[in-house]
């Protein structure tokens, strides 16, 4: 069997979070928006119709957990959550809060406006402070 292995792309672009029973939880490198990313451990996977039904109801209760997550540290004016893969073909959902004057509303994120990395210190306090927020 093939291992997991997670793609260059994501990897370079989201820091480690929390890992979950099927899914790495992850904090996308832009502070513009409060940004999780769920990559399925399930090597080759591409698209949801890729997971087994079990894969698939576990990835549900994972993007359940980080809209609640995002939506109980930060209380977003409103959640997208969306699978695309067109940049990266490895199956990984977005879960980004959005704020009616965030940067690219009341457009999609992607393309409005350049990432802006965390400094270390804004790293660390979020980082700290979703953790913090994670069930048990």
């Amino acid at each position: 069997m093939t291992p997991f292995i997670l793609d260059a792309r994501l990897a370079d672009d989201s820091h480690p979070l929390a890992t979950l029973a099927l899914c790495e939880l992850r904090l996308m490198d832009d502070a513009n928006y409060p940004w999780l990313v769920l990559v399925p451990r399930i090597a080759g996977a591409r698209e949801l119709v890729d997971l087994d039904a079990d894969q698939r109801r576990r990835l549900t209760d994972e993007i359940d957990l980080a809209a609640r997550l995002l939506r109980d540290v930060y209380r977003p004016y409103k959640l997208n959550i969306a699978a695309l893969g067109n940049m990266v073909e490895q199956l990984h959902i977005h879960v980004i809060g959005r704020e009616q004057d965030d940067p690219a509303w009341p457009a999609p994120v992607w393309g409005r406006v350049a990432a802006r990395p965390y400094s270390p210190e804004q790293l660390v306090e979020r980082i700290g402070r979703l953790q913090a927020a994670l069930p048990g």
